[in-house]
């Protein structure tokens, strides 16, 4: 085979993919149909759960060196670095579970420089136009400058966007809403005067430093294509009455709130992650957020699968796990879009809900429901406590005194098991099957390589299924 995992599209989602898949021992081969890294600014920033997961293999510092930079974008843009629910913007971010102010273009070249460094192999300009699959393997035919090539690999994944070919070639159906609102906008330079920002009868004028744009019921209007200084001007005078010009634009973009997803991450050796499996509004910010997640939950079962170390049934816990996760943020958003709506009856609901966000439990509220740090995935056992969500990083203290946090223990993307002095007998059991580290300053527990407590009563039987569950014995064949 060419690969042992094609992986179709290399956007964050897909470069990520391909280095944990690398990570866990495969080899993987990344399809692209461009020929150069999108520029478009797309998205500005991951969340808590993503911003962890690329600490945990040794990316935090690459963050923290844009981070700066995208706040104050993000205050110029917004005039806040305050989070929103529905562009009312008052949600306080939380300090212990920060999130990453980042351009998509400068993450994109962070995941890039990882995955080159692990040896994840890019072929650009490779357009997929067919993909076939059985119970052996699947195999995809691309098309290049240099004619077409088919190339095989046990498993296929796309992560190849919200028009997803892989998805469609391969016959995944895509239930969900049509758009409801549809936004245009870009970096605008205007000519003479401009009406004031905010909500109209009709629609929605958005500006804040340079970028400007309108948000408008969807109608019939087109989605496709880069946005004309024109359109733009049009746009702005159907919503507000006042004709401006605009004498020039860039970095434009256009989105609906469409909200589809996907009833299976899988058929047979064809998965998928990302915008591929799931569409929604950008309201919010958590797109990147949710597919960087569905990345770091597949990699290390599928490699772990593809070399036999698992069996295949681990990959239906995929599904089982992010689809109520790509669920939540559509129920999300769909809930923005509503507040987003133009008519007085909504002016009158986001005062209301604009009031409630005031109260610091619903602050909390909302934010918790933006960041997904709440969401806990349906185990084949028992759950309670932390088990079953994502472990936020904190100090260690060895037995010897060393001191440490947690994230450098999974630099190599594998399971950690934390254990203490009177529970360090059980290290017998993980042996070859997880790293081990004996602590101090905190109760044992267990972890996956996507950062989820796997375990955590203490219990020496309820380790042994946890292990049982997640991580199989060296060289046993699946």
């Amino acid at each position: 085979m060419d690969a042992e995992v094609i992986v179709v599209g290399a956007g964050p989602v897909g470069l990520l993919l391909a280095a944990e898949l690398r990570l866990g021992g495969v080899r993987p081969l990344v399809l692209e149909r461009l020929a150069e890294p999108a520029s478009d600014p797309k998205a500005r920033g991951i969340g808590a759960l993503a911003t962890e997961a690329l600490w945990r293999r040794g990316l935090g510092p690459r963050l923290e060196e844009v981070h700066p930079e995208g706040a104050r974008d993000l205050a110029r843009d917004h005039g806040t670095t305050l989070g929103h629910f529905a562009d009312i913007h008052k949600l306080r971010p939380d300090a212990r579970r920060p999130g990453t102010q980042i351009w998509q273009p400068d993450l994109e070249r962070v995941l890039a420089e990882h995955a080159g460094k692990l040896g994840v192999e890019i072929l650009r300009e490779h357009e997929i136009v067919a993909l076939e699959s059985d119970e052996d393997g699947a195999a995809v035919v691309a098309k290049t400058p240099r004619g077409e090539r088919r190339l095989t690999a046990s498993y296929v994944v796309g992560c190849d966007g919200g028009r997803s070919t892989v998805r469609t070639l391969a016959g995944f159906d895509f239930p969900g809403t049509p758009p409801v609102l549809r936004t245009i906008a870009g970096r605008a330079r205007f000519a003479g005067d401009v009406p004031e920002a905010g909500r109209y009868e009709t629609g929605t004028f958005l500006r804040g430093g340079s970028l400007a744009g309108v948000t408008e019921p969807a109608g019939a209007r087109g989605t496709d294509g880069t946005v004309s200084s024109a359109e733009l001007a049009e746009a702005i005078r159907r919503v507000t009455g006042a004709g401006v010009v605009v004498e020039d634009l860039r970095d434009t973009r256009r989105f609906t709130d469409q909200a589809r997803q996907v009833s299976t991450y899988r058929l047979g050796r064809v998965l998928l992650a990302g915008d591929a499996a799931h569409v929604h509004s950008p309201s919010g910010g958590q797109g990147l957020n949710l597919g960087l997640l569905d990345a770091v939950n597949l990699g290390w079962k599928l490699a772990a699968v593809v070399l036999r170390a698992a069996p295949e049934a681990l990959l239906d816990t995929f599904t089982r796990e992010r689809h109520p996760a790509g669920e939540a943020v559509l129920r999300n958003t769909r809930a923005q879009s509503a507040l987003l709506a133009p008519g007085p009856h909504v002016d009158a609901l986001r005062e209301v809900v604009g009031e409630l966000m005031d109260l610091p439990e619903v602050n909390r509220y909302f934010t918790t429901l933006l960041s997904g740090v709440d969401l806990r995935y349906e185990f084949p056992y028992p759950a309670a406590g932390p088990v079953g969500q994502h472990c936020p990083d904190f100090a260690l203290v060895g037995d010897d005194g060393a001191r440490s946090r947690l994230h450098e223990h999974l630099h190599a993307g594998r399971g950690l098991l934390v254990l203490t002095p009177s529970t360090l007998r059980f290290a017998a059991r993980a042996r070859g099957r997880v790293e081990v580290r004996c602590v101090t300053n905190t109760a044992p527990l267990l972890l996956r390589p996507d950062g989820v407590v796997a375990w955590a009563d203490g219990d020496e039987a309820a380790l042994e299924v946890a292990l049982a569950a997640w991580f199989f014995e060296p060289g046993r064949a699946a």
